[in-house]
C-alpha cells in the first residue's frame, strides 16, 4: 500500500511547520558587528541577543522573539511607533480611568461613566476634534518620523525649558523610564479594554472578583 499524493503532501506540510516553529524559537547563528556573537538576551536568556538590538536605544533588553527587528531597515521608525503608541496609551488609561472616577463637563452628553460609551454620547463633533488634533500632531511630525535623524520621540513644540539645564546622564534615564512606562501603558490598556468589554459595569479600580 502507497501513501496517496494527499497523505504525502499533508506529511510534508506537518514537518516543514515543525521545522518553522523550531527555528523561530533557535539562537540566530549569523555574525554581529555591534553586539558580541552568541550573547544571550537578557530578557530571554535561551535565545541570542538580535543584531540589531546592541543596546544603543534606551530600554533594550533584547526581547524579540518574532525577530521583528530583522526586517526593520532601520529600528529609528520602529521605536518613533512603539513611543507614539506608548503615549497614547498612557493618555487613553488615564482618560479611562478618569471617566469612571473624575469629574465629568456638565451635561447628558458627558455624564456617562463607561469609557467606551462615552465615544458615541459625546457626539460627532467631539469625536472629530480629537481625530484633527491627532492629525495635525501626525502631519507636523511625518518628515521627522520617516525621514528626520533626530532621536525618536522628540515632538517641536513640547519639549519642556528644564530639559536643557539637566545632564545627559538625566537625559538617559528619563529616556529609560519613558519607554518603560510606554509598554507598561500598552499593557494596561489591553486590560483595561478587555475587561471593559467582558465586565461591563466592573469599574477598572475595583479589583474584587467581578463573578
Amino acid at each position: 500500500h502507497h501513501p496517496t499524493p494527499t497523505a504525502t503532501m499533508m506529511k510534508s506540510v506537518c514537518l516543514a511547520t515543525l521545522a518553522a516553529s523550531a527555528a523561530a524559537f533557535a539562537p540566530a547563528q549569523q555574525g554581529r558587528s555591534s553586539v558580541a556573537l552568541n550573547e544571550m538576551s537578557k530578557s530571554i536568556p535561551f535565545l541570542t541577543v538580535p543584531e540589531k538590538l546592541d543596546g544603543s536605544m534606551p530600554g533594550d533588553m533584547g526581547f524579540d522573539p518574532m525577530g521583528l527587528s530583522d526586517i526593520q531597515t532601520d529600528l529609528r521608525y520602529a521605536r518613533w511607533a512603539e513611543l507614539k503608541h506608548g503615549r497614547v496609551c498612557m493618555l487613553a488609561v488615564t482618560g479611562m480611568v478618569w471617566q469612571e472616577y473624575g469629574a465629568h463637563l456638565p451635561g447628558d452628553a458627558y455624564a456617562t461613566t463607561d469609557p467606551f460609551e462615552a465615544i458615541s454620547s459625546v457626539g460627532f463633533g467631539s469625536n472629530i476634534q480629537t481625530l484633527l488634533a491627532i492629525g495635525v500632531l501626525e502631519l507636523a511630525n511625518w518628515e521627522e518620523t520617516f525621514n528626520g535623524e533626530s532621536r525618536p520621540g522628540v515632538v517641536n513644540g513640547f519639549v519642556p525649558q528644564w530639559w536643557a539645564k539637566i545632564s545627559d546622564a538625566q537625559k538617559d534615564i528619563h529616556y529609560e523610564q519613558e519607554i518603560v512606562h510606554c509598554r507598561l501603558a500598552m499593557i494596561a490598556f489591553i486590560g483595561a479594554t478587555h475587561q471593559s468589554f467582558f465586565f461591563p459595569g466592573h469599574k477598572l479600580l475595583d479589583f474584587t472578583a467581578p463573578f
